[in-house]
């Protein structure tokens, strides 16, 4: 196995590095408002963690859906296919649009609804108007997400690296200005990292698409476009595919919400806590599914050659890439469970219990590793729906009933919901693992594209 899938681990490498540092890029914007908004106060902290938490599930299914486009591009490319590359670019965008207007909509619905999740009034009057300007950035998000996922399928994979870098320099320093008031910046606490994080989204949406739009290297498959107009068959397909992508993410950061919500029934510092270790493992994990995506691609290209075999070993190049980052992030979280969370709070109660949740983290990082690595493979194989349901099950029906179970009835508190998570999170990577050597096992035949 391993003297089959090292001529695939440079290739995996080569792609994923930039990708790990786009997607940080989502992460590191959270990262950045948690750590700077820290600093002003326990209660803006946990309303931070309530604003991401109500409207992550949102941003995830966007990001997911526009992740569709990727296994198409990547087979269409392997088979040197212009006119379908031609489509898929203009309905990916077309896609990303109509879904960032309705996920900016549906954010702004949200605020009224926060009453009703029990959450401390002081944490809910701040979280409501954060939320509102942060939905606006679902729109310019998604924008980046259509240009930037075509130009990833083709394994253009560091120009949204160097975007994402920019956006984040211009989103830390407009925090920094507007949180705090320097600079001759208004003071406006909380909600600077909020209009912080739109105008750093509209500079991506911006960036991106002017490089799809004019690059060169792109010449051939704009000039390969014969209408601006979306194509509704390839619309479709690509709503096909990333639906089923979205709405697995959904399940996923949707349960870890769903626990923050739990938490936040136990008061401001246990959601505090929950933010900062939360934070943490998204860091790593966002750094896993660049990795992921790269499994996607070469999986999802060497399929469109008609390669089974090398797509099979590229998928678990990726898993191995996966499991020894993961591994190291574990160990780290292992030994700086005591100084991480100091980079976000001074509270000594939000330290301590912070660092009790990353030795659970610091378990399901295997775990979050090898699952997302399934969930990639998965993915380039075209295969989304079957991962979407295990996601529903193993979340839903297993990983937060046990963890109120385990917080609640025997009263362990955040931990307990938690290990809930962990135990879902191993689940999935389990099943994923088996689906994808049973996918792609010599003389196995999948169910046709059409039917799943």
């Amino acid at each position: 196995m391993l003297s089959n899938i090292r001529p695939h681990l440079r290739p995996t490498l080569l792609l994923a590095y930039p990708v790990v540092l786009s997607q940080l890029g989502h992460i590191m914007v959270s990262f950045v408002d948690s750590v700077l908004v820290g600093r002003t106060g326990t209660v803006p902290l946990a309303a931070v963690s309530l604003g991401v938490n109500s409207t992550n599930v949102i941003m995830i299914l966007g990001i997911g859906l526009s992740m569709g486009a990727v296994p198409l591009v990547a087979a269409a490319d392997g088979r040197r296919d212009l006119p379908v590359l031609a489509r898929l670019l203009v309905s990916s965008v077309w896609l990303s649009v109509l879904a960032g207007l309705a996920l900016a909509g549906l954010g702004q619905l949200v605020p009224p609804l926060m009453h009703y999740l029990g959450q401390p009034p002081a944490v809910e009057a701040m979280a409501a108007p954060w939320v509102r300007v942060i939905s606006w950035s679902f729109l310019p998000l998604m924008i980046f997400q259509g240009f930037r996922e075509f130009a990833e399928g083709l394994g253009l994979t560091r120009q949204a690296m160097w975007l994402s870098v920019l956006a984040n320099v211009v989103n830390a320093a407009l925090c920094y200005a507007l949180v705090f008031g320097h600079w001759g910046a208004p003071q406006m606490g909380l909600m600077g990292s909020a209009w912080a994080t739109l105008i750093a989204r509209i500079l991506m949406a911006a960036l991106m698409a002017t490089y799809v739009l004019m690059a060169q290297r792109l010449h051939q498959y704009r000039a390969a476009v014969h209408s601006w107009l979306p194509d509704w068959a390839t619309l479709r397909r690509l709503f096909d595919l990333g639906a089923p992508i979205g709405v697995q993410m959904a399940f996923e950061v949707g349960a870890f919400a769903t626990a923050a919500i739990m938490i936040g029934w136990l008061g401001a510092v246990p959601l505090a806590a929950h933010q900062v270790a939360i934070n943490l493992a998204s860091i790593t994990y966002m750094a896993a599914s660049g990795i992921a995506a790269a499994a996607t691609i070469r999986v999802g290209k060497l399929m469109g050659e008609g390669d089974m075999p090398a797509a099979r070993q590229a998928g678990f190049a990726a898993y191995v890439l996966g499991f020894g980052f993961m591994a190291t992030m574990a160990t780290l979280f292992i030994a700086l469970r005591h100084q991480a969370p100091l980079l976000y709070s001074h509270d000594a109660a939000v330290v301590a219990q912070a660092g009790t949740l990353l030795l659970i983290a610091a378990l399901f990082q295997v775990s979050d590793g090898l699952q997302v690595m399934g969930l990639g493979a998965l993915r380039g194989l075209e295969d989304v729906k079957v991962p979407s349901v295990v996601a529903l099950l193993a979340y839903w029906a297993v990983a937060l009933p046990l963890g109120y179970f385990l917080g609640f009835r025997l009263h362990f508190g955040a931990p307990g919901v938690w290990t809930g998570l962990l135990l879902g999170l191993t689940i999935v990577a389990g099943v994923l693992i088996v689906r994808f050597r049973r996918e792609t096992a010599p003389g196995y035949v999948p169910e046709p594209v059409s039917a799943q």
